[in-house]
Formats: structure tokens, sequence, C-alpha cells
């Protein structure tokens, strides 16, 4: 800053310099004033404010890891979708199966009647084999059981990754939907007759043949001196109640999974908008403070380029002494 007596000096000249130093730093903060309103960001470098531009980074992170984890809830619920279309028609087919073993436990119906009856519950336990083998998602045959088993039992397990942090995770199982997981174990077979026909007592005359890794079990009905009789479908009827239930503890299981992740996908929503205005406030431009900044900085240039022009003259002043 020029003191007293530097006026009459004319090889520095130091109130140029002064009104240089202040043009430059008003140039210089126009300059990023018009950056933060060409970009819409308060920081654009990390020198502009580094604890904030970590803060914020850090914030932008976590709402990206947020937004995938509400497309994974997504993808969840699109796979459940699938395997709870699928139970649907299952249970159709069980409750058909339900109906057609009821009236052939009537003894108004022969022995050819029943044998008709018994064909199409065997053909409506093939169809359930069938949606099982074609309920697939990505490759997963989602009723199937455990891909790496070596019959088609158990349940395959799922887990999705519903949050931004490793342990955000839900997972489901999906119990193997076939013949033999709903009429036994899935591993042996079971009878169902009580050996009412003329084979004698404990004559096998309905059953359900265990899983295989080419299939899921098979319902058989008995020709001959073992043909099923009433008492037999009546005992029958039993194990299709159970199948029933069985099926309805899947179906539960799929809502109670679906009711977590509608809720995780409700959570996720509400916290990537809270991130994101976390991030906003540190990051970006506050327009109208900066548009009132840009009109000071701007008058203040034109000031200080007056300034300077007036210093430049100054030394000439210094001629009045050599007249």
């Amino acid at each position: 800053m020029s003191s007293f007596g530097d006026i009459n000096r004319i090889n520095t000249n130091i109130q140029a310099l002064d009104s240089q130093l202040s043009l430059n730093r008003i140039n210089k903060g126009l300059a990023e004033n018009q950056m933060r309103l060409s970009t819409g960001l308060r920081i654009n470098r990390a020198e502009d404010d580094a604890a904030g531009y970590s803060i914020a980074t850090k914030l932008n992170a976590r709402v990206a890891g947020l937004n995938q984890a509400l497309a994974n809830v997504g993808d969840a619920k699109s796979v459940l979708d699938i395997a709870e279309a699928s139970f649907d028609v299952v249970m159709d087919q069980l409750i058909e199966m339900k109906a057609l073993a009821t009236q052939a436990a009537n003894d108004t119906l022969g022995d050819t009647e029943r044998r008709f009856i018994g064909k199409q519950i065997q053909e409506l336990g093939n169809d359930i084999n069938e949606i099982a083998d074609q309920t697939v998602f990505q490759d997963f045959e989602l009723l199937n059981g455990n891909a790496t088993a070596a019959t088609r039992v158990g349940g395959l397990t799922l887990t999705f990754q519903v949050g931004e942090r490793a342990e955000d995770i839900i997972e489901t199982t999906l119990n193997a939907v076939n013949v033999s997981m709903l009429f036994s174990d899935g591993t042996t077979v079971a009878d169902f007759g009580v050996g009412a026909g003329s084979g004698g007592a404990g004559a096998t005359s309905i059953r359900a043949t265990a899983a295989t890794a080419n299939g899921g079990g098979e319902l058989t009905f008995a020709t001959g001196a073992n043909a099923p009789k009433s008492a037999d479908f009546r005992n029958f009827l039993k194990s299709i109640d159970t199948a029933i239930e069985r099926m309805a503890d899947r179906v539960n299981d799929i809502g109670v999974t679906q009711s977590s992740l509608t809720l995780r996908e409700v959570t996720l929503s509400q916290a990537i908008s809270a991130n994101s205005s976390a991030a906003s406030r540190i990051m970006d431009t506050d327009f109208a403070k900066e548009q009132s900044e840009s009109i000071r900085l701007q008058i203040l240039q034109q000031t200080a380029t007056s300034a300077l022009a007036q210093a430049n003259n100054g030394p000439q002043s210094v001629l009045g002494f050599l007249g």
C-alpha cells in the first residue's frame, strides 16, 4: 500500500501497483463467481473447501450405493412376484386335486370312473412339476430347491443386498415345489392307500414317488387288484390338505419377505432424499447469493480499473516541478 510521498517518485508507481493488486484480486473473485454460476457448484475443486469437498464426496458415494440398493429391492420384488405367481397356479392345481379326490371318495362312482380321476390327478401333479421347472429368473430355477443338491429337494436361499453397507441384507428361502416335496419329504416314497382294494391289507393304491435330480416325483395310482377305492381316496384327501398347508406356508413366507422389501424401499427413498439434500447444501451454489456477489464484483472491477488508470497518470504531475 502506498504511503505519504510515494506519488513524488516515478520509477516505481506504488499507487499503480496497489491498484493492480486490488484489480487482480477482484478479477480472481469474479472468475470464481462465474465458475460457480456456470457449474451450479459452490465447490468445484478441493481447494475451494477441502473439508466440505471430503464430506460431500462421502455423501455422494453413499447416495450412489443407496440408489443401487433401491434398484436391488425392485429386482428382488420381481423375483418374488414370479415365484408367487407360480405358487398361485400350484395352489389352483391342488384345489382341483382336492375336488377330484372328494368326488372319487364317494361310493356313487365305479372303478372305471375312479381310474379316470386318478389319471387326471396324476397329470395335475405332473403340471406342478412342470410349473417348478419353468419358474426361472436369470437362469435361477427358483422352485427346484438347492441347485447344488443331488435331488430337487430343500430350498433355494436368496440373499438380497438392500443397503449400501455389507450387512444390509435380506435373506429368503424358496422351498422346492414339486409332488415329492408337497406330498412327502422329498427323499422317500409316500403311500396313501389304506389297502381297501382287493389286493389285501397293506396294498399300495396311491403313491408319491421321491424326487430325483431329473424330476420332482410323481403321483401314481395302482390298477388291477390294487386299484384305489373310495376309502383310499378319503385317506389321500388328508395328504392333499397337508400339501395345501405347505403351499400356504410358502406363500406366507414370500408375503413376509415382500413386506420387508416394501418397508426397505420406503426407508431407502427417505435416506436418498436426506443424503442428497445434505450433499446439496455443501456442494451446490446459492444462485441468488452468487448473482448479488457477481454484481458487486463487477462494480468493484470497474472502479479498480478506473483507479489503476488514474494511478498510471499520477507520475505526470511530477512534470510540474520541472516547469
